[in-house]
């Protein structure tokens, strides 16, 4: 069965090419453009990991990936940022007990596809 990826992002063209080389490498992918579409989405289609920028208007990406630890424990979280600002938001959450895998933007599909991999593989290592 392929792993199911979704991708939040409020720039739209930057979640539809993640999405894009993620299909292209064999992976189910969604994008959605918030983190409150997110939230929908994964009530109706559960993915198998989360790749979501942290910096987004409304829900940020910290929040929902907070939430969605709670909601499902077991889906993996990658966040990834362009903006040096989110290094407050990341501490916060660490003090919380919260800790997420982190990219830096910009984003290479090789360090992406690779980051993925190894989060999967590790998330089902687990289960």
């Amino acid at each position: 069965m392929k792993a199911r990826i979704l991708i939040v992002d409020d720039e739209p063209v930057v979640a539809d090419t993640l999405a894009l080389i993620f299909r292209a490498s064999g992976y189910l992918a969604d994008a959605v453009y918030s983190g409150e579409e997110a939230l929908h989405f994964i009530d109706a289609n559960p993915p198998s990991l989360v790749v979501t920028d942290v910096m987004m208007p409304g829900l940020n990406g910290i929040e929902l990936a907070k939430l969605v630890k709670t909601a499902y424990p077991e889906c993996p979280i990658l966040l990834f940022s362009g903006n040096a600002n989110t290094s407050g938001l990341l501490d916060a959450a660490s003090k919380a007990g919260q800790t997420f895998e982190v990219l830096a933007k910009p984003v290479y599909p090789p360090q992406i596809l690779n980051k993925v991999a190894i989060m999967l593989s590790q998330s089902i290592a687990q289960a």
